[in-house]
């Protein structure tokens, strides 16, 4: 605790405080330096955040087929067959003729449950392990086609219990189903068609258990498995196992049978790929303007960051309005950003080289804005022409988008890619990752640890003047305080104290 003064009263703080002040201009200019390229950073790794996001989406979903051939499929009869097409189905028009559906396996007890299912099943009489088969033509069923399957039944085990068992085993395609109201056991595949000719799909006359017999089945009841039957075109017969099949990339829904033959036409979802591709025209616009706004920014030199000290005199409103202005052209002529955007805007000029009907953009109605100022911007002039060519031959549109090979014949959006993956690059060079700690790893990194230390060296050469200041006036004072005696002891001797 320092108390200046009392010799001299003079207020030694707040001259001591002022010049510190002065000495601290410096150090107020290095704190605004490192200010400024912590908001030219923060300003990179906005741009850099917005780039790749455009990639990860926009520039991704149109390198995918789905983006230029989605189908549109319509039904003549919606209530019994339905199709969706994928981006390989053929367009055209197919004729369905369904006359069953295919339907699965179900066995009822007749009888009902003959024990009591709040007790256990060995208390019933029940014991060793249920076993069935079931019938398949995957690898799990092996050669001969047959799975057997078997649970042990364990001590306290009750109806409700083996039933959750059987239902939860993922390799069982069979659900079983206890009917209190009517005591009855219902016994079901899960997937429809014909698995076992000329026999039973749920085979449990081999169970010795008597779990079966005791819920009331019969092996002899079962029914209902059946494949679907249908006619495509007039001519193709076929039957299959579920209620639904793929032809030419078409996958066709049966519902119900038809009367007579339904009509399903394949054509290409053009609206889609138009929504698509404005989506994408408007979203690569928007980063032309935000680099180029970045590049036509003013900078006002006469607005450096605010110190501590000057926020604590303005109001927030005021320090809001005085930042906007700090901040303006904070990247402004960065290569970076500038020979990116040139790089983006040329990914549009050059011709494609591909073995499909298209070779530039503007063969599909899209060009680049004819003013210099837009920065390169898309506009789609003939949508008309856009859609023509979705609808002729859109497997050639996609060639042109995204045809993924080198030199000439690399597509316009993988070129693109490059340029936007390029800019990203020399944006972490300069400014970092959004994930960065370290500040040794980007070039504005190294400047604002460079900052740092020099920020530490000046603070410390600060408590040092500082203490020399202290330590001068200390001196002074006590210099003061000597003459003051000197001069009392003095007029002391010359005028006696009177008697």
């Amino acid at each position: 605790m320092r108390i200046g003064g009392l010799a001299s009263g003079i207020d030694t703080e707040t001259m001591i405080k002022d010049l510190m002040n002065a000495e601290r201009i410096p150090l107020d200019k290095l704190h605004q330096d490192r200010t400024k390229l912590e908001w030219k950073r923060d300003a990179f790794r906005d741009v850099n955040k917005m780039l790749a996001d455009f990639d990860q989406n926009l520039i991704f979903n149109m390198k995918l087929s789905n983006t230029f051939n989605t189908k549109i499929i319509s039904s003549t009869q919606e209530s019994a067959v339905r199709a969706t097409g994928n981006a390989g189905a053929n367009s055209g028009t197919y004729r369905i003729n369904v006359t069953q559906l295919a339907a699965s396996a179900i066995n009822v007890g007749e009888n009902g449950v003959d024990f009591d299912t709040k007790q256990t099943l060995k208390d019933a009489g029940i014991t060793g392990s249920i076993t069935f088969k079931t019938y398949g033509k995957d690898s799990s069923y092996g050669e001969d086609g047959v799975k057997e399957h078997s649970y042990e039944i364990r001590d306290g085990e009750k109806l409700s219990d083996v039933i959750k068992r059987i239902n939860d085993d993922v390799d069982s395609p069979v659900r079983m189903t206890y009917d209190e109201n009517s005591n009855k056991v219902i016994l079901e595949a899960t997937r429809t068609g014909v698995y076992n000719e000329g026999g039973n799909e749920i085979d449990f006359s081999s169970d010795s258990s008597n779990f079966f017999n005791k819920l009331g089945l019969e092996q002899g009841n079962e029914k209902g498995a059946q494949n679907a039957k249908f006619t495509y075109n007039g001519a193709y017969e076929v039957e299959t196992q579920d209620n639904h099949y793929q032809l030419n990339g078409v996958t066709f829904q049966f519902l119900n049978k038809t009367d007579g033959e339904a009509t399903l036409n394949v054509t290409n979802d053009i609206d889609h790929t138009v929504d698509k591709i404005k989506e994408f025209v408007e979203a690569y616009n928007e980063i032309v303007d935000k680099i180029n706004e970045s590049q036509r920014e003013q900078v006002y030199r006469d607005f450096p960051p605010l110190t501590d000290e000057q926020k604590s005199d303005m109001t927030e409103r005021e320090i809001e309005l005085w930042e906007e202005k700090a901040k303006s052209g904070m990247l402004k002529g960065e290569v970076a950003l500038s020979s990116g955007l040139t790089s983006m805007r040329s990914s549009w000029y050059s011709t494609v080289k591909n073995d499909g009907a298209f070779s530039s953009l503007t063969e599909l109605g899209i060009e680049t804005t004819a003013d210099y100022m837009d920065g390169g911007k898309l506009v789609i002039k003939d949508e008309a022409k856009l859609r023509e060519a979705l609808a002729d031959d859109p497997e050639s549109v996609q060639k042109l988008f995204s045809n993924n090979a080198e030199g000439e014949g690399r597509g316009l959006i993988n070129r693109l890619e490059d340029a936007v993956e390029g800019t990203i690059s020399q944006i972490n060079q300069r400014a970092g990752k959004a994930t960065s700690v370290s500040l040794d790893g980007y070039a504005l990194g190294k400047r604002m640890e460079d900052i740092n230390s020099r920020i530490e060296n000046f603070e410390r050469r600060l408590e040092k003047v500082e203490s020399r200041y202290w330590k001068q006036f200390s001196e002074m004072e006590r210099a003061i305080s000597m003459m003051n005696q000197q001069s009392d002891m003095l007029m002391s001797n010359f005028y006696p104290a009177q008697g």
